[in-house]
């Protein structure tokens, strides 16, 4: 296993993510998250679990790999990770965090966890390979891709 270089990564975007959300220990469902603009910190872009795009407004941290963004219905905050698999070119974004629904959601006051992947190529020296991602970077993968049949 190769050691993780610390080097300040740039999420891509636009970007399409595949999301899973779990809130109070209960899956909530799958959706995409867009990443339109990364300008600076800022972070815009629109989160879709029920059919209806939701604009996001948030902040990025290169240096230490944190995310934070804002819906109408829910505060989400997380970390990056990043599985190179240099076999195939591929470079696997990861984001892994926290969430608490806020008012009008139903679910107001409730906090869960959120799951988020996406994948470029990988053009580069590979900066991060831990083998592979948790299962949750398969299953949001799904969501973009569809099953194979």
């Amino acid at each position: 296993m190769e050691p993780v270089r610390q080097t300040q990564v740039s999420i891509p975007s636009p970007s399409r993510w595949g999301i899973h959300a779990a809130v109070g220990g209960r899956p909530v469902v799958y959706g995409t998250l867009n990443i339109n603009s990364v300008s600076g910190n800022r972070v815009t872009g629109t989160i879709n679990f029920r059919g209806r795009p939701i604009p996001i407004n948030g902040h990025w941290n290169p240096g230490t790999r944190q995310i934070q963004f804002e819906s109408p219905y829910a505060v989400y905050s997380g970390n990056l990770t990043i599985f190179d698999d240099p076999s195939i070119r591929v470079r696997h974004f990861l984001f892994r965090g926290r969430l608490r629904m806020k008012p009008p959601s139903l679910q107001a006051g409730q906090f869960g966890t959120w799951v988020a992947t996406t994948e470029s190529a990988l053009t580069g020296p590979p900066v991060g390979s831990q083998g592979l991602p948790p299962a949750g970077a398969f299953l949001t993968s799904e969501i973009l891709y569809g099953t194979p049949e």
